[in-house]
């Protein structure tokens, strides 16, 4: 399938992460240009780039998304090296591990992840609407894409973990907003969300060495295995296509293996063994 997306420049937060890389890898693939930012893991992102051969075509960013000036900088930047940015990634995000009810969880973890889940999605989005709103729209004809990674805990809820649940919930407002708001400055801008279910990274590994965790899971979906990073890239990359995903704007696309908020599966037609060996490949 042709997407459009060769030479075109792709900006990807969390670039670092599991989810990050598979997108990095996708892209790539499809002969973009690539800006990836990181922050924690930025030291690992660098040598992940190396080791995959991808230095010629990436710009390295160092950048807080939860810090607006920084995102700024980060898109001028990126346009002042490529020219423009035709493609967003908001996908930054972490994920506590610890299950904490609400009445029990500290102040700083639930601000931590709003900041970084939430608000980092927001400011990553700004950043990009005004480098779009100053490059104007492609002459060519192919629309800017703004895609964000979202979660079915903001759709399902997860118990343990309102706080990454409410950050990923306030992303669907997000884009039924911005998909009216990005064509003021590109005609045929869009904005979408793709959203993981239980997706094997390095984020979601440690809870995923209880089988347990796995069988929880895994019972939710008609198909049982878990979504792999590639998984999560190949919606994505169909999203952000100028060609093939031209007519789709303020939607979710829910990379989950069919999953639905009831049990599909008793515990004993669930074999953690098989799964995690599949992942482990």
């Amino acid at each position: 399938m042709e997407t459009g997306l060769g030479e075109k420049v792709v900006f990807i937060t969390g670039a670092s992460g599991g989810i990050g890389r598979g997108l990095t890898e996708a892209f790539a693939a499809e002969g973009a240009r690539l800006v990836l930012q990181g922050h924690r893991q930025f030291d690992s992102l660098c040598e992940f780039v190396r080791q995959a051969g991808l230095e010629e075509r990436s710009l390295l960013i160092d950048a807080d998304v939860t810090n607006p000036d920084e995102l700024d900088r980060a898109f001028a930047h990126a346009a002042s090296e490529f020219g423009r940015v035709d493609v967003c990634v908001a996908n930054a995000g972490v994920w506590p591990p610890e299950d904490v009810p609400l009445w029990e969880m500290d102040v700083d973890r639930v601000r931590e992840v709003v900041e970084i889940d939430l608000l980092g999605s927001v400011w990553t989005a700004r950043a990009f609407l005004r480098s779009l709103a100053r490059s104007g729209p492609r002459e060519d004809g192919h629309g800017a894409s703004l895609v964000f990674t979202g979660s079915t805990a903001g759709r399902f809820g997860e118990r343990g973990h309102t706080d990454y649940a409410l950050s990923k919930a306030g992303l669907s407002g997000l884009v039924r907003s911005l998909k009216n708001e990005i064509t003021a400055i590109d005609p045929r801008g869009r904005v979408n969300m793709v959203e993981p279910g239980w997706t094997v990274t390095s984020m979601a590994r440690p809870a995923l060495e209880n089988p347990d965790n796995i069988v929880r899971a895994v019972r939710t979906m008609p198909l049982r295995q878990l979504a792999m990073a590639a998984d999560i890239a190949s919606a994505v990359v169909f999203l952000a296509s100028p060609i093939a995903a031209r007519h789709i704007s303020g939607e979710t696309l829910t990379v989950a293996g069919g999953m639905e908020g009831r049990l599909l599966w008793d515990r004993d037609e669930v074999d953690p063994a098989a799964i995690v060996a599949e992942f482990r490949k």
